[in-house]
């Protein structure tokens, strides 16, 4: 599934906690691992980062370490691309006042023009973290299928419990359907079909697919989906938040400004944008 999962790292306190995640998901992906820092190669902070690979026991033989110069999110896809990664791991921030995490701007560049599929920690640990409650964006788009396999896949390799697929009805569709009824009982009946169509469009992805062992769960809610989606996450205690991006539509850059700010402001769990 991942056959090169690349870590953007930083000299900061959570880097030992973030390379442990990584090695943890190279080690479940049998992948080889690309590790990126942007900045000036010294020879105290490549001293510095062996002796991490070497406390972290990471296999040197298929770890690669990349030094660049330059604008740190052109320079990470420009290695991403060089190198053609799969996966790319990075931290959130914590902000302490609200006790949330959020993205700087070099972070939203990253998820919204990385050449590869990008997971977001947003709280790494050394003993890494267990993925065992995930959720999907199941919203009807072009990506949606391909997201939920990737998902699957995903889940299945990190040994996840249960996973919760929330689609959202569309409410142009509720409201056309009920323009011309004057009862509770028909409206009532419309979205009842609404949710229905959702859940037999998820259903039809899912039964072509080897679900192994998993848990899976379809949700529908009438809301504007990235909401729901951050506080379905938090209200359950999700592990992960499971998104697409289709670079061809322009996903990102049509929806980020409306649906996704708050999501990626305040992210409810880790954060897995799913690319094509």
């Amino acid at each position: 599934m991942y056959h090169k999962i690349a870590l953007a790292i930083a000299f900061s306190p959570r880097m030992e906690a973030l390379i442990s995640e990584t090695k943890r998901l190279v080690s479940l992906f049998d992948a080889d691992l690309i590790l990126i820092h942007i900045g000036k190669k010294t020879d105290e902070l490549e001293a510095k980062l062996n002796g991490i690979i070497e406390a972290a026991a990471l296999d040197q033989a298929r770890t690669q370490i990349i030094w660049k110069e330059g604008k740190p999110a052109k320079m990470i896809f420009e290695a991403c691309r060089d190198e053609k990664v799969d996966l790319l791991v990075a931290g959130a921030l914590k902000n302490e006042s609200f006790l949330t995490y959020y993205l700087g701007s070099v972070g939203r560049k990253i998820i919204r023009k990385a050449p590869c599929s990008v997971l977001t920690l947003i709280e790494p640990k050394i003993e890494t973290t267990g993925f065992s409650q995930i959720v999907f964006n199941g919203t009807q788009t072009p990506i949606t299928p391909y997201l939920i396999e990737h998902g699957i896949d995903f889940a299945k390799k990190v040994h996840a419990d249960q996973i919760f697929i929330l689609n959202e009805i569309k409410m142009y569709g509720l409201q056309m359907g009920t323009a011309s009824e004057d009862s509770e009982q028909e409206v009532a009946h419309t979205r009842r079909q609404l949710v229905q169509d959702e859940i037999k469009y998820v259903e039809g992805i899912l039964s072509k697919l080897d679900k192994g062992e998993l848990k899976i769960s379809i949700k529908v809610t009438g809301g504007r989906w990235a909401i729901e989606l951050a506080r379905f996450s938090e209200k359950i205690g999700a592990d992960l938040l499971v998104v697409g991006d289709e670079h061809k539509l322009n996903f990102f850059d049509r929806i980020f400004p409306h649906d996704l700010e708050d999501l990626l402001s305040t992210l409810p769990c880790n954060l897995l944008i799913v690319k094509k």
